[in-house]
C-alpha cells in the first residue's frame, strides 16, 4: 500500500459514522452518507474507483441498486465510460436479462436492459458494500449472460467478517476484486 493509498484509505474511513443498533439492535450499521457530503472525500473514492476501471481496461461500469448507482454513475463519468444501472426486477422498461439469486431468507431478482451490454464491452462491477456477495455474483451473471466480460468487481467496504468474498471468487474467474476499505 501506497502513502496515498494510504492517506485516501484514512480519509474514507474518517468520513464513515458508525450507527449502533440499526436497523436493528446488535448491528453495526456503517452509514457512508458523511462521505457523500463531503466534496473532497466523494472525489478521493470517485478517483480511486476510476483509476480501477483504467487499470483494469473496462469499457463500461454497473452499479448496483441501489447505493451502487450514487458511486457507479460519476466513477463512469470521470473514467470517461458509460454507465449500466442494475436495478430490482421489474424497475427497467423494455427487454431485460433477469437473474435471481439467494438472500439469507429467501430469493431476490435483479434486471439489466438487454441492449446495454454486448461482446467485446470490459464491464466494472461497482457497489458501496461486499457482505454475503449474492447481489455481486448475480450481476457477474447478468453481465457474462449478455455477451460482456467482467473486469472485475471494486466496492468502498468490505464486510470481512461475511462470506462475500469467498462466495463471489468461483464467480470471478480471476477477475479482480477490489475493496477500498476492510471492516
Amino acid at each position: 500500500m501506497t502513502a496515498g493509498t494510504q492517506d485516501v484509505t484514512g480519509l474514507l474511513l474518517s468520513r464513515i459514522r458508525d450507527v449502533p443498533d440499526y436497523p436493528k439492535p446488535g448491528v453495526l450499521f456503517k452509514d457512508i452518507t458523511p462521505l457523500l457530503a463531503d466534496p473532497e472525500a466523494f472525489g478521493a473514492l470517485t478517483g480511486a474507483l476510476a483509476g480501477l476501471c483504467s487499470a483494469h481496461g473496462a469499457t463500461k461500469v454497473v452499479g448496483l441498486e441501489a447505493r451502487g448507482f450514487i458511486l457507479a454513475a460519476p466513477v463512469a463519468v470521470r473514467a470517461g465510460l458509460g454507465f449500466i444501472p442494475v436495478r430490482k426486477a421489474g424497475k427497467l422498461p423494455g427487454a431485460t436479462l433477469r437473474q435471481a439469486y439467494e438472500l439469507e431468507y429467501g430469493t431476490a431478482e435483479i434486471e439489466v436492459h438487454a441492449e446495454d451490454l454486448a461482446a467485446g464491452d470490459r464491464v466494472m462491477v461497482i457497489d458501496d458494500v461486499l457482505a454475503t456477495g449474492g447481489t455481486a455474483e448475480a450481476s457477474i451473471e447478468l453481465v457474462r449472460r449478455a455477451g460482456a466480460e467482467v473486469a472485475g468487481v471494486a466496492v468502498l467496504m468490505e464486510l470481512g467478517f461475511l462470506p462475500g468474498r469467498t462466495r463471489l471468487e468461483p464467480a470471478l474467474k480471476g477477475a479482480p476484486l477490489t475493496a477500498l476499505i476492510t471492516v
